[in-house]
């Protein structure tokens, strides 16, 4: 059967979504093999250091609850350092809205449980460059690149975890991963309020590195939210007022 000019045009967004995707792999195969790592060495069984990946799938503060559970931190520190790192996700999924929220409900489910910094990030761009895309295209761009990062995700994590500390110290995967997210953030600092999120985050999570139970990260993750929030909702009254 053949496709329609639009069908066509939908699985080229779709192959798209793919493509752009796939450079981010050098850095995203090495973190998640350190998210499998960390389950190994914190003590997970196979199912819950593999399925981690499939429930929580959420990268750095699935990485820092694993940390902290080895680490038998209160159960309070372990639940709110994932949700203040998580939070940016919200910010994300706001910042989607007007693109997919016409979708059905179970498609918008997956939009929300596929989202990632670097689906986010190279989604938010594509839409802002192309804006005569249909709701169609941008759900297929977007679940091109996004279903491939979580397949590759949870193959990394699992490869992690098999493989365990056979993973030679001289590889230095966990300098890549900060190098991936870099990749990442600094295409999108494009006004003042990101950036005072990045400087305000990154400054303090350097200062708290040595602070118990990764307190540092959690730390650095709020103040560079509330930093950033604080300096948008600024410019938009000097806006109103003008």
């Amino acid at each position: 059967m053949s496709r329609t000019p639009a069908e066509e045009d939908t699985r080229q967004h779709w192959k798209d979504g793919i493509r752009v995707m796939l450079p981010l792999f050098p850095g995203v195969i090495p973190f998640g093999m350190i998210a499998g790592v960390v389950a190994s060495d914190t003590g997970l069984d196979m199912l819950a250091g593999i399925g981690q990946s499939i429930i929580v799938y959420a990268g750095m503060s699935q990485i820092a609850a694993t940390q902290l559970i080895g680490e038998a931190a209160p159960f309070f520190v372990i639940v709110m350092t994932g949700l203040i790192i998580n939070l940016r996700l919200a910010m994300y999924s706001a910042a989607l809205a007007e693109h997919v929220s016409a979708l059905p409900l179970a498609k918008r489910w997956l939009v929300a449980y596929l989202m990632t910094d670097q689906s986010y990030a190279l989604s938010a761009l594509r839409y802002a460059a192309r804006p005569e895309m249909t709701l169609a295209e941008k759900y297929a761009f977007y679940t091109g690149g996004a279903v491939l990062m979580w397949s590759v995700w949870l193959a990394a994590t699992a490869a992690g975890y098999l493989l365990g500390n056979r993973i030679p110290p001289s590889w230095s995967l966990d300098f890549i991963v900060p190098l991936s997210f870099l990749a990442l953030i600094v295409p999108a600092i494009r006004d003042r309020a990101n950036a005072t999120a990045a400087l305000v985050g990154g400054s303090i999570a350097v200062l708290g590195w040595n602070l118990p139970f990764n307190l540092g990260l959690f730390l650095a993750a709020l103040a560079g939210v509330l930093a950033g929030y604080t300096v948008e909702t600024r410019a938009l009254r000097k806006e109103e007022q003008k």
